[in-house]
């Protein structure tokens, strides 16, 4: 049982990564970003995820100092944005990403999508800076089946992680199973969707049996489905009950019921729809 903040995964390269996180996914720099960052990492959190697209890549390398945490205890994650695919432009923009954090390293670093036709030249780009030891382990984020295996034809290291869209509504099962195959660690974004499963009366009707909230539930789901995941939140409060899901276990029978809501909706866009410079989405 995952009883922890601190517990991690083993990624297939020996890597350990986090199971939960803090998102900043639409979380503005500066102040707000620095407030939520901190918050997270005072509470006890060891995994941040942020992007380039998120443009608070400034703020959270600031909250990361000002903890006085040592950056070898941190977990962080960054991804390079659609306009920037392509070899050395993936380079460069992983570059920029390390001078706003102000970090040397990145733990995790993800193509953000896989766009139509340069996800290979960027995964080589993430290659070398893996080789290179720049970044400690590279995945891909919004990679569905068929992306993977196209990425993997021609890949020398298989990704680690693949962050998706993952939620009651949109469990993924031939994704995950794939994943869990090839030993990609599933990771969830917009694990609450946004909000969205907020009223869903099954998980209601089970927060109130176990005596936690629907949030709550949803994310010891994540977990004991073995999926990574980094909630996102700008008030302290919540960013404390978020991670307040250690102490109880979901029942493998209410596990089912909560598999049983899936109905394969999204609140982000479909990767196959996705395209270049177009920034709805995580």
């Amino acid at each position: 049982m995952i009883s922890s903040l601190k517990d991690k995964t083993t990624l297939h390269n020996g890597v350990k990564m986090p199971w939960f996180g803090l998102g900043v996914f639409k979380v503005q720099d500066g102040d707000e970003v620095i407030r939520s960052v901190k918050a997270a990492l005072n509470h006890g959190y060891i995994s941040i995820d942020t992007a380039a697209i998120y443009q608070n890549e400034e703020g959270v390398g600031k909250a990361i100092r000002e903890s006085g945490i040592p950056r070898e205890e941190l977990f962080i994650t960054s991804k390079v944005w659609n306009s920037d695919q392509g070899y050395e432009s993936t380079l460069k923009a992983h570059d920029e990403s390390l001078r706003k954090l102000g970090l040397d390293y990145l733990d995790l670093y993800l193509i953000h999508w896989p766009g139509k036709h340069l996800y290979k030249e960027t995964w080589k780009a993430l290659e070398k800076l893996y080789k290179e030891g720049r970044v400690r382990a590279i995945g891909v984020s919004n990679f569905q089946v068929h992306h993977l295996q196209d990425l993997m034809n021609d890949a020398e290291i298989i990704p680690m992680v693949n962050q998706v869209e993952y939620h009651p509504h949109l469990t993924q099962k031939e994704l995950h199973e794939f994943c869990k195959q090839e030993r990609i660690q599933l990771e969830a974004w917009s694990p609450l969707k946004r909000g969205a499963l907020l009223n869903e009366p099954v998980l209601t009707e089970l927060a109130e049996k176990y005596g936690k909230s629907v949030a709550q539930m949803i994310l010891r789901w994540d977990l004991q489905n073995e999926v990574v995941t980094i909630p996102k939140s700008i008030k302290a409060d919540r960013i404390i009950e978020n991670a307040s899901i250690f102490d109880f276990e979901i029942s493998a029978d209410d596990m089912n019921r909560i598999d049983g809501l899936n109905i394969d909706d999204r609140s982000g866009s479909h990767p196959d729809q996705m395209v270049v410079g177009f920034t709805e989405g995580n």
